[in-house]
Protein backbone atom coordinates (compact mmCIF):
# COMPACT_ATOMS: atom_id res chain seq x y z
CA UNK A 1 0.00 0.00 0.00
CA UNK A 2 1.23 3.50 -0.87
CA UNK A 3 2.25 5.54 2.16
CA UNK A 4 -0.12 8.36 3.06
CA UNK A 5 2.60 10.96 2.51
CA UNK A 6 2.96 9.90 -1.13
CA UNK A 7 -0.70 10.54 -2.00
CA UNK A 8 -1.21 14.03 -3.52
CA UNK A 9 -3.76 16.33 -1.90
CA UNK A 10 -5.28 19.45 -3.47
CA UNK A 11 -5.72 21.63 -0.37
CA UNK A 12 -5.72 21.49 3.45
CA UNK A 13 -9.18 20.69 4.82
CA UNK A 14 -10.08 20.29 8.49
CA UNK A 15 -11.73 16.96 9.15
CA UNK A 16 -10.06 15.36 6.13
CA UNK A 17 -9.46 11.63 6.57
CA UNK A 18 -6.03 11.89 4.98
CA UNK A 19 -4.24 10.55 8.05
CA UNK A 20 -6.49 7.53 8.58
CA UNK A 21 -7.25 6.72 4.94
CA UNK A 22 -4.94 3.64 4.98
CA UNK A 23 -7.03 2.19 7.83
CA UNK A 24 -10.25 2.82 5.89
CA UNK A 25 -8.89 1.16 2.76
CA UNK A 26 -8.45 -2.09 4.67
CA UNK A 27 -12.23 -2.52 4.52
CA UNK A 28 -12.51 -2.20 0.73
CA UNK A 29 -13.80 -5.22 -1.22
CA UNK A 30 -11.77 -6.29 -4.24
CA UNK A 31 -14.63 -5.85 -6.72
CA UNK A 32 -15.75 -2.23 -6.25
CA UNK A 33 -17.39 -0.85 -9.41
CA UNK A 34 -17.42 2.77 -8.21
CA UNK A 35 -16.38 4.52 -5.01
CA UNK A 36 -18.94 7.17 -4.05
CA UNK A 37 -18.32 10.02 -1.61
CA UNK A 38 -21.57 11.98 -0.97
CA UNK A 39 -19.74 14.36 1.44
CA UNK A 40 -16.38 14.44 -0.33
CA UNK A 41 -14.66 17.58 1.03
CA UNK A 42 -11.00 17.05 0.09
CA UNK A 43 -11.76 13.49 -1.11
CA UNK A 44 -8.89 11.96 0.86
CA UNK A 45 -10.33 8.44 0.75
CA UNK A 46 -10.93 8.52 -3.02
CA UNK A 47 -7.40 9.79 -3.60
CA UNK A 48 -5.91 7.06 -1.41
CA UNK A 49 -8.01 4.41 -3.17
CA UNK A 50 -6.96 5.70 -6.60
CA UNK A 51 -3.27 5.87 -5.63
CA UNK A 52 -3.41 2.26 -4.48
CA UNK A 53 -5.27 1.05 -7.57
CA UNK A 54 -8.26 -0.21 -5.58
CA UNK A 55 -11.00 1.49 -7.63
CA UNK A 56 -11.27 2.63 -11.25
CA UNK A 57 -14.40 4.80 -11.07
CA UNK A 58 -15.31 7.57 -8.61
CA UNK A 59 -18.21 9.88 -7.79
CA UNK A 60 -17.41 13.00 -5.77
CA UNK A 61 -20.31 15.00 -4.37
CA UNK A 62 -20.66 17.79 -1.84
CA UNK A 63 -23.46 20.24 -1.15
CA UNK A 64 -20.86 23.03 -1.24
CA UNK A 65 -21.27 24.04 -4.90
CA UNK A 66 -18.18 26.34 -5.14
CA UNK A 67 -16.07 23.51 -3.75
CA UNK A 68 -17.32 21.15 -6.45
CA UNK A 69 -16.67 23.78 -9.12
CA UNK A 70 -13.10 23.86 -7.80
CA UNK A 71 -12.96 20.06 -8.05
CA UNK A 72 -14.00 20.24 -11.70
CA UNK A 73 -11.16 22.65 -12.41
CA UNK A 74 -8.67 20.46 -10.56
CA UNK A 75 -9.65 17.46 -12.65
CA UNK A 76 -10.14 19.16 -16.03
CA UNK A 77 -7.94 22.28 -16.08
CA UNK A 78 -5.21 21.77 -13.47
CA UNK A 79 -2.50 23.82 -15.17
CA UNK A 80 -4.68 26.89 -15.79
CA UNK A 81 -6.02 26.69 -12.25
CA UNK A 82 -2.54 26.72 -10.71
CA UNK A 83 -1.43 29.53 -13.05
CA UNK A 84 -4.22 31.68 -11.58
CA UNK A 85 -3.34 30.57 -8.05
CA UNK A 86 0.29 31.51 -8.65
CA UNK A 87 -0.68 35.05 -9.64
CA UNK A 88 -2.72 35.39 -6.46
CA UNK A 89 0.04 33.94 -4.31
CA UNK A 90 2.62 36.43 -5.60
CA UNK A 91 0.17 39.37 -5.44
CA UNK A 92 -0.29 38.95 -1.68
CA UNK A 93 3.34 39.57 -0.74
CA UNK A 94 3.13 43.31 -0.02
CA UNK A 95 0.28 42.94 2.50
CA UNK A 96 -1.00 39.38 2.76
CA UNK A 97 -3.52 40.16 5.53
CA UNK A 98 -5.26 42.88 3.54
CA UNK A 99 -5.06 40.84 0.34
CA UNK A 100 -6.74 37.84 1.97
CA UNK A 101 -9.79 39.87 2.99
CA UNK A 102 -10.01 41.39 -0.49
CA UNK A 103 -9.97 37.94 -2.09
CA UNK A 104 -12.49 36.62 0.43
CA UNK A 105 -14.89 39.43 -0.48
CA UNK A 106 -14.35 38.84 -4.18
CA UNK A 107 -14.97 35.11 -3.76
CA UNK A 108 -18.23 35.73 -1.93
CA UNK A 109 -19.33 37.88 -4.89
CA UNK A 110 -18.03 35.81 -7.83
CA UNK A 111 -17.40 32.26 -6.50
CA UNK A 112 -14.41 31.71 -8.78
CA UNK A 113 -12.56 28.41 -8.15
CA UNK A 114 -9.04 29.90 -8.09
CA UNK A 115 -10.17 32.32 -5.36
CA UNK A 116 -11.48 29.46 -3.25
CA UNK A 117 -8.23 27.54 -3.76
CA UNK A 118 -6.27 30.55 -2.50
CA UNK A 119 -8.55 30.93 0.53
CA UNK A 120 -8.28 27.23 1.39
CA UNK A 121 -4.49 27.52 1.25
CA UNK A 122 -4.49 30.45 3.66
CA UNK A 123 -7.23 29.84 6.26
CA UNK A 124 -6.60 28.89 9.88
CA UNK A 125 -6.14 25.10 10.33
CA UNK A 126 -7.78 24.43 6.96
CA UNK A 127 -11.09 25.03 8.75
CA UNK A 128 -13.80 26.11 6.31
CA UNK A 129 -16.55 28.26 7.83
CA UNK A 130 -19.58 29.99 6.37
CA UNK A 131 -21.95 32.58 7.78
CA UNK A 132 -25.66 31.88 8.19
CA UNK A 133 -26.28 33.46 4.78
CA UNK A 134 -23.69 31.26 3.05
CA UNK A 135 -20.76 33.69 2.96
CA UNK A 136 -17.23 32.36 3.44
CA UNK A 137 -16.10 34.02 6.68
CA UNK A 138 -13.04 32.18 8.00
CA UNK A 139 -9.91 34.24 8.74
CA UNK A 140 -6.39 33.74 7.46
CA UNK A 141 -3.41 32.26 9.22
CA UNK A 142 -1.25 35.34 8.78
CA UNK A 143 1.89 33.53 9.90
CA UNK A 144 1.93 31.73 6.54
CA UNK A 145 1.49 32.56 2.89
CA UNK A 146 -0.18 29.30 1.89
CA UNK A 147 1.23 26.48 -0.22
CA UNK A 148 3.95 27.65 -2.59
CA UNK A 149 2.92 27.62 -6.26
CA UNK A 150 5.48 24.97 -7.23
CA UNK A 151 4.23 22.59 -4.56
CA UNK A 152 0.61 23.41 -5.39
CA UNK A 153 1.26 22.59 -9.05
CA UNK A 154 2.77 19.25 -8.09
CA UNK A 155 -0.15 18.36 -5.80
CA UNK A 156 -2.90 19.47 -8.20
CA UNK A 157 -1.27 17.73 -11.18
CA UNK A 158 -0.96 14.54 -9.16
CA UNK A 159 -4.61 14.67 -8.12
CA UNK A 160 -5.74 15.28 -11.69
CA UNK A 161 -3.68 12.35 -12.96
CA UNK A 162 -5.31 10.04 -10.40
CA UNK A 163 -8.93 11.07 -10.87
CA UNK A 164 -9.35 12.84 -14.21
CA UNK A 165 -11.55 11.10 -16.83
CA UNK A 166 -12.74 8.53 -14.31
CA UNK A 167 -14.65 10.76 -11.88
CA UNK A 168 -18.19 12.13 -11.80
CA UNK A 169 -18.54 15.43 -9.92
CA UNK A 170 -21.85 16.73 -8.55
CA UNK A 171 -23.29 19.09 -5.95
CA UNK A 172 -26.66 17.71 -4.86
CA UNK A 173 -28.32 16.39 -1.72
CA UNK A 174 -26.58 13.24 -0.47
CA UNK A 175 -29.82 11.26 -0.79
CA UNK A 176 -29.93 11.95 -4.52
CA UNK A 177 -26.47 10.41 -4.84
CA UNK A 178 -27.38 7.39 -2.72
CA UNK A 179 -30.49 6.73 -4.81
CA UNK A 180 -28.38 5.64 -7.77
CA UNK A 181 -26.00 3.31 -5.89
CA UNK A 182 -25.73 -0.33 -6.89
CA UNK A 183 -24.66 -3.38 -4.88
CA UNK A 184 -21.32 -3.41 -6.72
CA UNK A 185 -20.51 0.14 -5.55
CA UNK A 186 -18.94 1.21 -2.26
CA UNK A 187 -20.11 4.36 -0.49
CA UNK A 188 -17.80 6.19 1.90
CA UNK A 189 -19.51 8.83 4.03
CA UNK A 190 -17.92 11.44 6.25
CA UNK A 191 -20.97 13.66 6.93
CA UNK A 192 -20.89 17.08 8.60
CA UNK A 193 -19.42 16.45 12.02
CA UNK A 194 -21.93 16.30 14.84
CA UNK A 195 -21.98 19.57 16.74
CA UNK A 196 -21.00 21.71 13.73
CA UNK A 197 -24.40 21.85 12.04
CA UNK A 198 -27.28 24.11 13.06
CA UNK A 199 -25.09 26.09 15.45
CA UNK A 200 -23.65 29.60 15.45
CA UNK A 201 -20.36 28.15 14.19
CA UNK A 202 -21.23 27.26 10.59
CA UNK A 203 -18.32 25.10 9.49
CA UNK A 204 -20.35 23.72 6.61
CA UNK A 205 -22.59 25.38 4.06
CA UNK A 206 -25.33 22.85 4.84
CA UNK A 207 -26.32 20.98 7.96
CA UNK A 208 -27.42 17.39 8.38
CA UNK A 209 -30.01 16.19 10.86
CA UNK A 210 -29.05 12.91 12.52
CA UNK A 211 -32.55 11.51 12.05
CA UNK A 212 -32.44 12.16 8.30
CA UNK A 213 -29.08 10.46 8.05
CA UNK A 214 -30.23 7.37 10.00
CA UNK A 215 -33.30 7.06 7.78
CA UNK A 216 -31.11 7.18 4.67
CA UNK A 217 -28.86 4.46 6.10
CA UNK A 218 -31.84 2.21 6.80
CA UNK A 219 -32.86 2.52 3.14
CA UNK A 220 -29.33 1.60 2.03
CA UNK A 221 -29.53 -1.50 4.24
CA UNK A 222 -32.80 -2.50 2.57
CA UNK A 223 -31.10 -2.24 -0.83
CA UNK A 224 -28.04 -4.17 0.46
CA UNK A 225 -25.64 -1.36 -0.38
CA UNK A 226 -22.06 -1.55 0.90
CA UNK A 227 -21.00 1.53 2.81
CA UNK A 228 -18.45 2.82 5.32
CA UNK A 229 -19.11 5.75 7.66
CA UNK A 230 -16.86 8.01 9.71
CA UNK A 231 -19.16 9.61 12.26
CA UNK A 232 -18.43 9.95 15.97
CA UNK A 233 -15.35 9.56 18.14
CA UNK A 234 -13.61 10.95 21.18
CA UNK A 235 -10.57 12.86 22.39
CA UNK A 236 -9.22 11.84 25.77
CA UNK A 237 -12.33 10.98 27.77
CA UNK A 238 -14.67 13.32 25.88
CA UNK A 239 -16.89 11.86 23.18
CA UNK A 240 -17.80 13.81 20.06
CA UNK A 241 -21.30 13.06 18.94
CA UNK A 242 -23.74 10.26 19.52
CA UNK A 243 -23.02 6.78 18.09
CA UNK A 244 -25.23 5.47 15.32
CA UNK A 245 -28.17 3.31 16.52
CA UNK A 246 -27.72 -0.43 17.04
CA UNK A 247 -30.78 -1.30 14.96
CA UNK A 248 -28.78 -0.46 11.82
CA UNK A 249 -26.65 -3.57 12.58
CA UNK A 250 -23.40 -1.81 11.71
CA UNK A 251 -19.97 -3.21 12.59
CA UNK A 252 -18.16 -0.64 14.71
CA UNK A 253 -14.39 -0.05 14.65
CA UNK A 254 -12.22 2.48 16.42
CA UNK A 255 -9.27 4.06 14.60
CA UNK A 256 -6.46 5.82 16.45
CA UNK A 257 -6.09 9.12 14.62
CA UNK A 258 -3.11 10.41 16.63
CA UNK A 259 -2.69 13.35 18.98
CA UNK A 260 -5.38 16.01 18.96
CA UNK A 261 -4.07 19.23 17.40
CA UNK A 262 -6.26 21.29 19.73
CA UNK A 263 -4.95 19.41 22.75
CA UNK A 264 -1.37 19.96 21.59
CA UNK A 265 -1.97 23.72 21.31
CA UNK A 266 -3.21 23.69 24.92
CA UNK A 267 -0.18 21.74 26.13
CA UNK A 268 -2.02 18.42 26.45
CA UNK A 269 -1.38 14.96 25.05
CA UNK A 270 -4.90 13.66 24.38
CA UNK A 271 -5.31 11.16 21.56
CA UNK A 272 -8.13 11.30 19.03
CA UNK A 273 -10.10 8.13 18.33
CA UNK A 274 -12.48 8.05 15.36
CA UNK A 275 -15.35 5.65 14.81
CA UNK A 276 -15.74 3.68 11.61
CA UNK A 277 -18.97 1.85 10.78
CA UNK A 278 -19.37 -0.93 8.20
CA UNK A 279 -22.76 -1.78 6.72
CA UNK A 280 -24.19 -5.33 6.97
CA UNK A 281 -23.92 -5.74 3.18
CA UNK A 282 -20.25 -4.75 3.24
CA UNK A 283 -19.42 -7.15 6.08
CA UNK A 284 -21.15 -9.96 4.20
CA UNK A 285 -19.36 -9.03 0.99
CA UNK A 286 -15.94 -9.04 2.67
CA UNK A 287 -16.49 -12.36 4.43
CA UNK A 288 -17.75 -14.06 1.27
CA UNK A 289 -14.83 -12.70 -0.70
CA UNK A 290 -12.33 -14.10 1.82
CA UNK A 291 -13.77 -16.74 4.18
CA UNK A 292 -10.74 -16.44 6.46
CA UNK A 293 -11.26 -12.73 6.92
CA UNK A 294 -12.83 -11.73 10.22
CA UNK A 295 -14.47 -8.38 10.93
CA UNK A 296 -13.47 -7.44 14.46
CA UNK A 297 -15.36 -4.93 16.59
CA UNK A 298 -13.90 -2.96 19.47
CA UNK A 299 -15.61 -1.45 22.46
CA UNK A 300 -14.73 1.44 24.71
CA UNK A 301 -15.93 2.36 28.21
CA UNK A 302 -18.91 4.67 28.53
CA UNK A 303 -17.85 8.18 27.56
CA UNK A 304 -19.14 11.62 28.45
CA UNK A 305 -21.01 13.04 25.45
CA UNK A 306 -20.33 16.63 24.53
Amino acid sequence: MILEGKVPHPFPYQGSKRGIAPHILKHFPSDVRCLIEPFCGAAAVSLAAAANGLVSRFHLNDLNEPLMTLWKEILNNPSKLVDKYELLWHSQQSDKKRFFFEIRQEFNEKRKPELLLYLLARIVKGSVRYSSDGMFNQSADNRRCGMRPGNMRQQISGVSMLLSKKTTVSSVDFRDVLASCSQKDLVYMDPPYQGTSFTRDHRYCGGLLREEFVTALAKLNEKKISYIISYDGYTGEKAHGKPLPKQLLLKHHYIHAGRSSQSTLLGGNDKTIESLYLSPALVDRLEKGDPKRKIVTHSHPQLVLL
